[in-house]
């Protein structure tokens, strides 16, 4: 595994509030980190957070093979049974060998063990990594407390703030 500690938008009495930008730079930090160690056949992003590291990551190594593992653990930040909604039918075939899989952050590493049952072979990436789910990943860019919550941009919406001069 390998780490890298660039600075974020930062932690809040929240947790982690990640911007854009922030996911922009680490996902291309990620390439960096798997250009050596391709080829690969292609990409599988877990759905849906991987989505968008996905898309980055393979735009910055020119993979253009996508799939996607779309399995279910969350509702509303609460742990829920995983569910299988979707496989990648030819990573499956091949257990992963020559896959890159993409997720923006492991917590618990429930996902993930789901994911390795179906691709055993496959590289495993994520942008963010809490301590319980790092033993699962291959490659990761930024480690994160484990009770801290991720928050990412979308899932967040930019509001109006009134000017603090209106504020009383």
């Amino acid at each position: 595994m390998t780490s890298e500690n660039p600075t974020h938008a930062g932690p809040t009495a929240a947790g982690l509030i990640v911007s854009w930008d922030d996911v922009h730079r680490d996902a291309r930090a990620l390439v960096r980190k798997l250009m050596a160690l391709g080829p690969w056949e292609g990409i599988i992003a877990l759905t849906r957070g991987g989505l968008v590291p996905a898309a980055i990551v393979a735009r910055e190594m020119e993979i253009r093979v996508i799939d996607t593992l779309c399995i279910a653990t969350y509702d509303e930040q609460k742990l829920e049974a995983v569910k299988i909604l979707k496989s990648p039918e030819g990573a499956v075939a091949a257990q992963g060998d020559g896959w890159l899989l993409i997720d923006d952050l492991v917590d618990t590493g429930t996902t993930l063990q789901a994911a390795r049952k179906l691709l055993p072979k496959a590289h495993f990436a994520t942008v963010y990594g809490k301590p319980k789910g790092l033993p699962l990943v291959d490659t990761f860019i930024h480690q994160v407390p484990q009770d801290q919550w991720v928050y990412f941009p979308w899932d967040l919406s930019p509001s109006y703030a009134p000017p603090l001069v209106r504020k009383s």
